[in-house]
């Protein structure tokens, strides 16, 4: 599913009298939401749904494998997601 079909579910969730306009708005909204709360808070937990966090990789050694030369990979930040168990159920 993309952001197209996303907000396509969230309007035929809403029912009558809602607008494709403001679907598009509310997914827009919950994902900035999403964004701004593991900026700030490194974490955003949705019960019943999952956590999404923010994971630290250190830096490491790795290989350019076309010439197997030996090159330096700098640490990152990355986001990360773990389904509760009951989306785990559920699929």
């Amino acid at each position: 599913m993309n952001k197209t079909e996303l907000i396509e579910a969230v309007y035929n969730n809403l029912g009558e009298g809602a607008t494709k306009k403001e679907a598009e708005v509310a997914v827009a909204a919950v994902l900035d939401a999403i964004a701004e709360g593991i900026k700030s808070d490194k974490k955003v937990q949705v019960i019943g749904f999952g956590t999404f966090d923010v994971r630290e990789r250190p830096a490491r050694e790795g290989r350019n494998p076309k010439t197997g030369e030996k090159l330096q990979i700098a640490a990152s930040k990355n986001v990360g997601f773990k389904a509760s168990s009951n989306l785990k159920a559920a699929l």
